[in-house]
């Protein structure tokens, strides 16, 4: 069944997720391109800066064939399930060694929030729980956007929130982080 599968893909996602949060897009998409028969997930990686922090990751694809309705279900699929604006789908040629071209997609905005790990007094590191930091900016932020994944650096914690708009998830939990110990010298980044 796989050898009438193809024509190789790449989702470059713009986005910062560990590989067990890739997993769940890769999950999703392997289900329905097996469902519609237009193909399948082939595997996937993770890109770092130098500091360790997710950059951006990749899931690789094998489609049926490279017409333009098959590209354009595939979009949609994406669409449908929400990736971070800037992510793209690279089109390898047929030996699979060169990318022919690349499509945009993607309809999320990004929005990291860094934790400081380091420079706030002890006290706070032992009475406050990141858990309820994470908990009280997805409740903020129903129906605007939610954590997809997060990183733990030497410095800081980064938690990664994709929705619909960077300035609605900002505006939302803006209070609590002005607020809530834990986040005292806190950053956030617009990152999609």
């Amino acid at each position: 069944m796989r050898k009438k599968y193809s024509f190789h893909v790449t989702l470059n996602l713009n986005a910062r997720f560990q590989p067990m949060h890739r997993h769940e897009l890769e999950d999703a998409l392997e289900g329905i391109l097996s469902k519609l028969k237009l193909g399948y997930m082939e595997g996937g990686g993770t890109m770092q800066f130098p500091s360790g922090e997710i950059k951006s990751c990749d899931i690789e694809l094998m489609l049926k064939d490279d017409t333009e309705k098959t590209l354009k279900t595939l979009e949609s699929i994406i669409e449908t399930l929400g990736v971070a604006k800037g992510s793209k789908l690279l089109l390898w040629n047929k030996k699979g060694n060169e990318v022919q071209s690349e499509r945009p997609v993607g309809n999320l905005e990004g929005m990291a929030l860094y934790l400081n790990g380091t420079e706030l007094p002890k006290e706070i590191y032992q009475t406050c729980d990141i858990n309820y930091v994470i908990e009280q900016a997805e409740s903020r932020m129903e129906g605007i956007g939610r954590l997809y994944s997060w990183w733990e650096g030497a410095e800081n914690t980064a938690l990664y929130f994709y929705g619909q708009s960077y300035e609605k998830m900002l505006a939302a939990v803006s209070d609590f982080v002005k607020e809530y110990p834990l986040c005292q010298k806190c950053v956030t980044e617009q990152i999609a």
